[in-house]
């Protein structure tokens, strides 16, 4: 019996309630990051290290995820690590001391990136299962997540300045969150790659395992081109237009604003654009589009330029990273963990890398080197023969 298009709906936006939850989380604390730096007597080192720690909470969870996979199944990982992260807030809240909030925040990190493997798992599952494309609206509903978190901060912030308030209406929120989506995300487990996909029809014995590493390194090296590109427009784009083309500060925060609605706008579009013109295409043809459409922004100079060019990331990019982690769950759990820990690699020594380059040059060559690392995912993507959601990805 073929699956009822009204099962679909309510299985995608139980799924797509996992990635709305994280992106909420996400953007409640760091909202408050003003708060928590006055709470502590922060400098901005040692915030930056209250961020990073979150990071590295995130890669350390890569060599936990797989044996959790196996033991829970991803709709139960995603379960109890959501659980995780609605306790971080009241515990965040709590905290009477930077040590006792760099380590709530680096368990934090690590629930993060349980969920973040394990949501994108039930979204290939979701795809598999009823043949369709749905990944790219699912990381739609991250940003919105992360757009109603910000909005709540914002709101309650008008009433009172309680963080132990404002963080307890937000885990409420999510628990109520993950109740309504937990009895339709689906109980089936993307399968292990088969031997043969592994081996990519290719050699025996270590040549399978060999195939299937070189498919994932060359998927996490594309993913960590691609998260540096997302990473470098929220980091650096208003900066940049501030600095090198002279815009005011009521100009420069559009750049975030231009490259956040191109992405979210392309991102609800493109299950569209996958279907008809397959995965592969999407993120060559993608990223090509961001790294050429930046470059020429920042040849041309000034402000509409640079907008135009952000927004050209955006479009670009929005089907990278979802396509992406399809691609990986294709080849099985460890290779999906492996290319999330290495995305997580790019977010953490994006910035550090285009503010080193700009600290020797200047803003606009290390902006140069975002627009190289949105052409180098295509060049990473080329090394995988096949990237289509009904196929297996086979190194080349």
């Amino acid at each position: 019996m073929l699956p009822h298009p009204g099962d679909f709906r309510r299985d995608q936006m139980a799924t797509a309630a996992l990635f709305c939850f994280l992106g909420f989380q996400y953007a409640t604390w760091v909202s408050r990051l003003p708060a928590l730096k006055s709470r502590f007597g922060l400098d901005e080192t040692q915030l930056g290290l209250l961020l990073m720690i979150c990071g590295v909470g995130a890669a350390v969870s890569f060599p936990l995820v797989a044996p959790l996979m196996r033991l829970l199944g991803s709709r139960g990982l995603a379960v109890w690590s959501a659980l995780v992260l609605v306790a971080v807030l009241p515990a965040l809240a709590a905290a009477g001391s930077y040590p006792l909030a760099l380590a709530v925040v680096f368990v934090d990190g690590v629930a993060v990136g349980c969920l973040n493997v394990a949501m994108n798992a039930r979204g290939a599952a979701l795809e598999k299962h009823y043949g369709r494309a749905a990944m790219a609206q699912l990381h739609a509903m991250f940003s919105g997540g992360a757009f109603g978190g910000a909005l709540l901060a914002s709101a309650t912030n008008t009433v009172t300045h309680s963080v132990t308030a404002h963080f307890a209406v937000a885990a409420l929120l999510l628990v109520l969150l993950l109740a309504a989506s937990r009895p339709r995300v689906l109980a089936e487990d993307p399968a292990p790659p088969s031997r043969e996909r592994q081996a990519g029809g290719r050699g025996k014995g270590l040549g399978r395992l060999a195939g299937a590493s070189r498919t994932a390194l060359w998927l996490g090296c594309a993913m960590v081109f691609g998260t540096v590109t997302e990473g470098a427009m929220n980091d650096w784009s208003a900066l940049y237009l501030t600095e090198e083309t002279g815009a005011s500060g009521r100009l420069a925060p559009l750049g975030i604003a231009f490259f956040s609605v191109t992405m979210v706008v392309a991102r609800l579009l493109g299950d569209g654009r996958r279907s008809r013109w397959g995965d592969a295409t999407l993120v060559r043809a993608g990223s090509v589009l961001a790294g050429t459409g930046l470059a020429l922004a920042l040849l041309s100079g000034g402000t509409w330029p640079a907008l135009v060019g952000f927004a050209c990331v955006g479009l670009g990019m929005a089907a990278v990273t979802p396509c992406l982690y399809v691609a990986a769950a294709a080849e099985g759990p460890g290779a999906l963990a492996l290319v999330a820990a290495m995305g997580t690699t790019g977010l953490l020594a994006g910035p550090a890398l285009i503010g080193f380059v700009a600290g020797r040059t200047d803003l606009t060559v290390g902006m140069a080197v975002v627009a190289a690392c949105a052409v180098l995912v295509a060049v990473c993507s080329w090394r995988v023969g096949r990237m289509e959601r009904e196929g297996a990805p086979v190194a080349r």
